[in-house]
């Protein structure tokens, strides 16, 4: 079904809408609830992909903006265009980011029939309530300028949601035992080996980026590696938009399937692709200035060798997820490349408290969107009805609204997003400041 299909199935009235006899003489029809329900799923999967879009953007670029390879703005609307194009390369992730971690689908891929005999309003309070509390959790991270994993927001809301209207037996904690799968193998753990595995591979990258231009000027180094920075920071926005994209059409397509808007279970509609590629490309350009600055100026002092290293770290690792159907998080990857690069410099200071903080966000991610969805699905249900999911809608907008609201009280955009990271937010010592008569050494 196309947009303009559904779009005339909730809201357009019986008869030939180019029979002028029809026009004016037929009553609008009754609105079933659960496509009302169905568009507010819909609307708020693209918000989610929207607040991804903007949440994740310093995963490739911060280390570009921090070093002065790109110019901010530059840097983010290269991203968006990339991320557009990578939304449409593969569905790998978007066909199993739902059935891998919750039971709410059979094995051919199709809900399960007990979810949809209501005409799907079950399943789609579930996912909506999923969806809320994965935007709230990204929207107070991102307020709060931790880099957090929206992924596992997802899958955490998501996760929360259905154990809250199916109970613990609704996620697959654990697969079959013939391949990695649920909640374990998905999302645990690539969660504890992908920063790993990327912290090890920036940080012999960095090691033998130094090693080799040992003899070559400062001056020339740092600016032949700012070109290297463009294409691997390009290189990771194309990934990141291959993988993360991918997740809310899945998140969609299923959404149809429950109404019979789509009966098509291994394809992706292509107004989907189309709104869900614009929606993190749009949040992409928006740049979410607070993460890109604890990336960027946090962690460590990036040099341009550095930065290479890590976005190219980072683009393997993330490229490999996704050829593999792991819907991996791009921001784990990201600052373990980030933070390997500190360790492989000789003399580089990691700033471990901030680290620490985000190790402590990433480790309440999972719980804490979980709680949120489930939350929300017991508010819906308990209201019930089509208010149900309109409540909760409605309380979604007001609190993302507060949130932005109180963020200009502090703005950070991209005319201070390189400013020093001050002390009071780390243990790092500002510059002394030079003595009068005497020059900077």
């Amino acid at each position: 079904m196309s947009a303009a299909s559904l779009v005339r199935e909730i809201f357009g009235a019986k008869g030939d809408p180019d029979d002028e006899k029809s026009i004016g003489t037929e009553q609008t029809r009754y609105v079933p609830p659960e496509l009302v329900v169905l568009c507010l799923v819909v609307i708020t999967a693209l918000a989610f992909d929207f607040t991804n879009g903007f949440h994740d953007t310093g995963n490739a670029m911060a280390t570009s903006i921090a070093t002065g390879a790109l110019k901010p703005k530059t840097a983010v609307g290269l991203s968006a265009i990339l991320n557009l194009v990578g939304a449409f390369l593969s569905v790998e992730v978007a066909l199993t980011v739902t059935n891998a971690v919750v039971n709410i689908q059979d094995s051919s891929g199709a809900p399960r029939p007990e979810l949809i005999a209501d005409g799907g309003q079950a399943l789609l309070l579930i996912i909506l309530s999923g969806l809320v509390g994965a935007i709230l959790w990204n929207l107070l991270t991102w307020l709060l300028g931790l880099p957090s994993s929206s992924s596992h927001a997802l899958f955490g809301g998501l996760i929360g949601a259905t154990m809250a209207g199916l109970g613990p037996a609704g996620v697959k904690w654990v697969g079959d035992g013939t391949k990695l799968d649920g909640v374990v193998g998905k999302v645990i753990l690539p969660a504890l080996m992908s920063p790993m595995i990327a912290i090890a591979v920036a940080s012999v990258g960095t090691w033998l980026i130094y090693k080799i231009t040992a003899n070559v000027a400062a001056k020339y180094r740092d600016s032949g590696f700012r070109w290297g920075q463009i294409g691997s920071a390009s290189l990771v926005s194309l990934a990141h938009g291959t993988n993360d994209a991918q997740k809310t059409m899945g998140v969609i397509t299923l959404a149809l399937i429950a109404t019979g808007s789509w009966t098509h279970l291994h394809q992706v509609p292509l107004w989907v692709k189309i709104c869900c590629a614009s929606a993190i490309a749009l949040g992409t350009y928006i740049g979410g200035w607070r993460i890109i600055r604890t990336l960027g100026k946090g962690l460590v002092e990036i040099e341009s060798p550095q930065g290479m290293a890590a976005e190219a770290s980072s683009a393997a690792v993330i490229l490999t997820s996704s050829h593999l159907g792991f819907a991996l998080s791009t921001t784990h990857v990201a600052t373990g490349s980030i933070l390997g690069t500190g360790v492989g410099k000789r003399g580089a200071k990691v700033n471990w408290g901030v680290a620490g903080r985000m190790l402590l966000a990433w480790g309440i991610t999972l719980p804490a969107a979980a709680a949120a969805g489930a939350l929300t699905w017991w508010l819906a249900h308990t209201i019930g009805g089509l208010i149900g999911p309109i409540v909760i809608f409605v309380i979604l907008v007001v609190l993302s609204g507060a949130m932005y609201l109180h963020s200009r009280k502090q703005p950070v955009d991209h005319n201070n997003v390189n400013d020093e990271w001050v002390e009071e937010v780390t243990d790092r010592k500002l510059p002394e400041p030079a003595l009068s008569g005497g020059g900077a050494k």
